[in-house]
């Protein structure tokens, strides 16, 4: 096993990302002074919520060595049965947030044991189960929306009862959430795990770490997040949720990671670099609406972030190689 598999508490890269979110804010204060205003600032926080939560697997899952492209379609099924149940049952916060999170968690354990257990490389499993999950989603929706869906997540939402002194409830949890995972990826032998199986999984296997009980843990933990997210992000709507909820959430939350600072190859990585990737990236599509310019120029600066990041990374690694 490699001498050191545990990274520093803070990383060079979350100090850039630091720096960087910052540069942006004050550009944007300056360019669109409404940037920084409440309303502003408060549903930029709510919008990255879920990518970061959803994140804090991603990045668990991408240290082992894996990857997920199915959690865009797992918050399509987790929000459609979630909304239906507030919509048919009624039924209360605690529920629905217990329903969400088994959905995914269930989810989550279907990728774990076909990839664990299955030996079969993730991208070609999650890829699969991406179009499964899609089109369970999409025969749970029928022929259109999920409407009338009532208030009960609003202790997620946008609105004052989705906020405490000013900062929404959603981007708290995700907050709570990621310390927990940084505190378990870096002060337990559990945690320590995941970097020893991506940095080389023979060894880790040899070292007794239990490779495939561990990549399987993986996979459940982010679909629980997965389920969680789910609520954030039907609390962020309207009454009606319609069949693109988790469209395009699986690119976020990737590039949310990598720009973050978690290798693609697997062995390092940051859940306090993700949630700060997640912030960058919906800075960038929040600061692109104010300004009035086209969306795609989102999607052109985060890509530009997500090949400097990989850049980095790949110097570093050449780097750590020639020593």
């Amino acid at each position: 096993m490699k001498q050191r598999v545990l990274p520093p508490p803070v990383t060079g890269q979350e100090g850039v990302l630091v720096g960087v979110i910052a540069a942006l804010w004050v550009a944007l204060a300056i360019s669109t002074p409404a940037f920084m205003t409440a309303g502003s600032i408060q549903p930029l926080l709510v919008a990255t919520a879920p990518i970061a939560l959803v994140g804090v697997g991603m990045t668990i899952v991408i240290i082992t060595g894996g990857i997920d492209v199915s959690v865009g379609g797992a918050i399509m099924v987790c929000s459609v049965l979630t909304a239906k149940a507030l919509v048919g049952d009624g039924v209360s916060l605690g529920l629905a947030v217990l329903l969400a999170v088994a959905a995914g968690g269930l989810l989550g354990l279907v990728n774990g044991v076909l990839i664990a257990y299955g030996r079969v490389h993730a991208i070609i499993i999650t890829f699969g189960t991406a179009n499964l999950f899609m089109f369970a989603g999409l025969r749970i929706f029928g022929s259109g929306t999920v409407n009338g869906i009532p208030g009960t997540l609003a202790f997620f939402g946008r609105g004052t009862a989705g906020r405490t002194l000013g900062v929404p409830h959603a981007f708290l949890i995700t907050l709570l959430i990621t310390g927990l995972a940084w505190w378990y990826l870096r002060h337990t032998a559990g945690g320590r795990h995941f970097f020893a199986i991506g940095g080389d999984a023979v060894a880790a296997r040899l070292a007794g770490v239990r490779v495939q009980r561990r990549v399987l843990i993986a996979y459940v933990i982010t679909g629980l997040l997965v389920g969680l997210a789910s609520c954030f992000v039907i609390a962020q709507g309207t009454s009606t949720l319609d069949q693109s909820v988790g469209s395009g959430k699986e690119l976020a939350v990737i590039a949310a990671v990598v720009i973050g600072g978690t290798s693609i190859m697997g062995g390092r990585g940051s859940v306090l670099g993700t949630l700060l990737g997640a912030l960058l990236v919906q800075s960038v599509a929040s600061g692109v609406t104010q300004l009035g310019w086209r969306s795609q120029l989102s999607d052109l600066f985060v890509g530009v972030f997500i090949i400097v990041a990989v850049g980095a990374d790949l110097l570093r690694t050449r780097a750590r190689r020639n020593r």
